[in-house]
């Protein structure tokens, strides 16, 4: 692909910006956003703007280009042809559906180029697909829509689920509901139909029910679940010693579940961990729950559920560079598609990460860019860097298929 002269400034002097903006282009592609709604969308539909505009105008709010929804739509109104009041409506009814097709589009495009660079991490259990699960409560918002006015508690505005992938660190999958009360467990269903032999689930223990687990095992998956209080199961046998980490004493012992479909007992492999240090809860043990073959030592396993906070230290990310929770998005629907474009430009910055490894290796990348540093230099390069190369140069990024020339599909 041959840029025009017009980049050439940027590319010497901000090159890690003007290769954010092509990785967002080619996700937030117009033809393809536009055929994602129309092939999604159940209820709503497209008149007077297009859904690529609504895509467009958000994401510039989320990557704080722009400090809010009112100062974005100001910037583009005479583009918009529509008044606050319908933009603001066109919000409030974007599906949830649509917003999580947003998010699994992107990592179906980005999967491809981490894999064709050959910066995808190495797997952190052979043979198995690791995914690491957590929910995210949106924060409570302000009291700015006329429904919210007579409530003393700031509105909750939606619920959300995601799906780490970690050899790529993309955002695979995300459950959305607009009930920001709603238990994170309500949405196990929806994530138990996603699961495939051979993947690895990962999660704490508000994910730890017996159906879940049990559904996981029944599809050939596998799980490393921190056990719940209220999960008791019937231990069998003596636990025994089988090691120390870094976290403190390990130990083993087999423990029965009962399928609540069969009614049949399950046989899963109790781990627990003697720590060194207490919990920020308290706790001084750990119990993690798993169904893979014994002839992984609990040892690895408790190592790996330590792992498990890469996918925190991704909404942390997201929270401390990105607007992916904008306080005055009362209505759930439009706050969980501002999320959804947050997520999405997480993807982007793990595509980012991959190219930037694939040149200077893994080691270089990880110890010393992070993805606060990338979103800052992006936040604070890209408005200058649009404002001298016009949206129409940027179109040819668009088209760039997502498997680079000359590497073999699959």
């Amino acid at each position: 692909m041959v840029l025009s002269s017009i980049f050439e400034p940027f590319v010497e002097a901000r090159p890690i910006c003007v290769m954010a903006r092509g990785i967002l282009e080619r996700l937030l592609s117009e033809d393809n956003i536009n055929a994602l709604f129309e092939k999604t969308a159940e209820r709503q539909y497209t008149k007077e703007l297009l859904f690529s505009d609504l895509v467009g105008l958000m994401s510039d709010v989320v990557l704080q280009v722009h400090p809010s929804v009112h100062a974005a739509y100001q910037h583009r109104r005479e583009f918009l042809k529509l008044s606050p009041t319908a933009l603001y409506n066109k919000l409030n009814r974007v599906e949830t559906k649509v917003s999580a097709e947003l998010v699994r589009d992107s990592a179906r495009q980005a999967a491809p180029v981490i894999k064709a660079l050959n910066a995808a991490f190495k797997p952190w259990l052979p043979g198995y697909r690791v995914k690491i699960l957590d929910g995210n409560h949106l924060a409570a918002t302000e009291h700015r829509i006329a429904e919210l006015r007579t409530l003393w508690d700031a509105p909750l505005p939606g619920t959300a689920l995601a799906v780490l992938d970690q050899e790529s660190m993309l955002i695979t999958d995300v459950f959305l509901t607009e009930d920001g009360h709603a238990q994170e467990r309500t949405l196990l269903p929806e994530v138990l139909a996603t699961v495939q032999r051979k993947d690895l689930w990962i999660a704490d223990r508000n994910f730890c029910t017996t159906k879940f687990l049990c559904g996981i095992a029944k599809q050939l998956g596998c799980f490393l679940i921190r056990q719940h209080g209220t999960l008791k199961g019937r231990p069998l046998g003596k636990r025994k010693y089988v090691g120390h980490t870094d976290s403190g004493e390990v130990y083993e012992q087999a423990l029965g579940i009962i399928d609540p479909d069969t009614g049949k007992e399950r046989r899963l492999r109790r781990i627990t961990v003697k720590l060194k240090e207490a919990t920020r809860d308290g706790d001084w043990e750990l119990h993690l729950l798993t169904n893979v073959p014994t002839r992984v030592r609990a040892t690895r396993l408790s190592d790996l559920y330590r792992k498990r906070w890469t996918i925190e230290t991704a909404f942390q990310e997201l929270t401390e560079t990105l607007t992916c929770e904008i306080n005055t998005l009362g209505y759930p629907p439009a706050a969980l598609f501002a999320f959804c474009l947050a997520l999405l430009a997480y993807n982007a910055v793990s595509v980012l990460k991959a190219a930037l490894r694939a040149a200077h290796g893994e080691e270089a990348v990880t110890n010393n860019i992070s993805g606060y540093y990338l979103t800052l230099e992006i936040r604070q390069t890209y408005d200058g860097m649009m404002i001298a190369i016009p949206a129409p140069h940027w179109q040819i990024f668009a088209g760039v298929t997502s498997r680079p020339q000359g590497v073999p599909a699959g």
